[in-house]
């Protein structure tokens, strides 16, 4: 069972046993057919709770006009408008890919990372490749990004080129 926190609220506690309760694919699937549905009233219902609540920077946006997003999910990875996101000018630098907030920062020490809640993980199940690839980069630093709901949730490669999963 779920551990709760005794200064939750029951409706904070309800929500958290329903996460436990359900099964997990279940549960993304629902999520992912809510977010991409194009019905009208559930869209607009979606996207101005998460307006109200949030307040996202919409002068950012190439679509500044939240009602015109197709889905929930196109409003949240909404692209951003030309040279909001200049970069740097000091080759030495280091631009962040995302909007976020430094979580953890540290040294790979024999090939574990220590993220977020203190869970550890093997640098080889990060970069999903085998530890021939993956010893490159032990001795080397890692930092954890926190997305905020109310972040830019794009992820920029600060390199020319393609990513590919």
């Amino acid at each position: 069972m779920p551990r709760f926190d005794t200064s939750q609220t029951l409706r904070a506690r309800l929500f958290v046993l329903m996460q436990y309760l359900l099964p997990q694919h279940l549960l993304s699937r629902m999520v992912m057919h809510l977010t991409r549905s194009r019905l009208p009233p559930l869209k607009r219902a979606l996207i101005g709770a998460f307006v109200r609540h949030f307040h996202p920077r919409m002068d950012e946006a190439l679509e500044s006009d939240p009602g015109r997003y197709p889905t929930f999910n196109a409003f949240f990875t909404r692209g951003l408008r030309p040279g909001a996101r200049p970069l740097p000018s000091d080759p030495l630098a280091i631009a962040s890919p995302v909007d976020g907030t430094v979580s953890q920062i540290g040294h790979l020490d024999a090939g574990r990372i220590v993220q977020a809640k203190g869970h550890d993980y093997r640098l080889e199940a990060l970069l999903a490749t085998d530890s021939q690839w993956a010893v490159r980069f032990l001795g080397g630093s890692f930092a954890t990004l926190y997305l905020a709901p109310s972040d830019y949730h794009r992820i920029h490669m600060p390199l020319a080129g393609t990513l590919r999963a």
